[in-house]
């Protein structure tokens, strides 16, 4: 093949490899970092910590309990108490362990249906009596009075409604499937682009860019998204709160796009480097210096005398 068409190819497998790297980095975010419910654990526990979703899990008690409380004669004047007694139980630590087995047991929940082989068309739901069992117990170790009392009622919540839940399966698999085959196919064309080129630390030093560009670019939708989502909420209190829980959940991609952004510079300017090393070559001869040339070997028998 002439020089000019294995560099075309070249080009062409590298940016397809390029392009495919950040895709495995968010299917594999997805699969093996938001689809883990240990993980997924880990990523939202320290946000029981954080003031700005405490109120606003603390509103939406609040409000709940304001509507259970509002059948009585005067409604309007339980709200200040309960919203205040809200906010007090987020400073706890049966609020933490409540808020921990929550997150568990939704995402277990949603993992479930995610992974169902035989998938009924049926809204994902989670029985909140085994958080009312987990903060009953926090409350009755800090001897709160009464909370042996608190009843233990399976009471079961709506997640994802069941249109939502098939979209989110089908996505699901697609993403599942990307991650364990995406990064093997970003890999052998980087090295088909490679070995295609006729100039090959030109080609790598392309590819290292490449991967450092795919990287910046993920930063970029990681913070549009951010953008997105927080613009699509109805109502500008909750932004902060939705926010907290993004940076969370986004925490692994983000490293993962900046490591992509390091790695990339690293193979370059190695690549880059390398070419720009001089090169030791064998000194030549003087001008005007005779060539000596190598005397014929004589065998042993021609040396002895007649």
């Amino acid at each position: 093949m002439s020089p000019r068409p294995r560099d075309v190819l070249s080009a062409v497998l590298t940016a397809l490899a390029c392009l495919l790297v950040p895709c495995a980095a968010v299917a594999g975010w997805v699969v093996f970092g938001l689809a883990d419910t240990g993980r997924y654990t880990a990523a939202m526990a320290p946000l029981a910590g954080d003031e700005q979703v405490r109120e606003a899990v603390a509103d939406a008690m609040g409000d709940g309990l304001a509507r259970e409380a509002g059948t009585g004669p005067h409604p309007g004047s339980m709200g200040p108490f309960v919203r205040d007694a809200a906010r007090s139980f987020t400073r706890t630590e049966a609020f933490r362990a409540g808020w921990d087995t929550a997150n568990r047991a939704v995402h277990a929940a949603v993992l479930r249906a995610l992974r169902a082989e035989r998938p009924e068309h049926r809204p994902v739901t989670v029985d909140l009596a085994r958080v009312t069992v987990r903060v009953k117990e926090e409350l009755a170790r800090d001897h709160v009075p009464f909370a042996h009392r608190i009843p233990v009622r399976h009471t079961e919540i709506t997640v994802l409604p069941a249109a939502r839940a098939d979209r989110l399966r089908e996505g699901y698999r697609m993403l599942d499937v990307a991650a364990r085959w995406l990064p093997c196919a970003a890999v052998v064309f980087a090295l088909a682009g490679i070995a295609a080129a006729t100039r090959r630390r030109r080609a790598i030093t392309a590819t290292g860019l490449g991967t450092a560009l795919g990287g910046a670019l993920l930063l970029l939708a990681v913070a549009a998204g951010r953008r997105l989502t927080l613009t699509a909420l109805p109502g500008p209190p909750r932004r902060p709160a939705a926010g907290a829980v993004y940076d969370a959940l986004t925490t692994t991609l983000r490293t993962a796009s900046w490591l992509l952004v390091a790695l990339g510079l690293a193979v370059a300017l190695a690549s880059w480097l390398t070419g720009r090393l001089p090169h030791r070559r064998t000194p030549s001869p003087p001008a005007g210096t005779p060539a000596v040339a190598a005397a014929p070997r004589s065998s042993p028998s021609s040396s002895l005398p007649p």
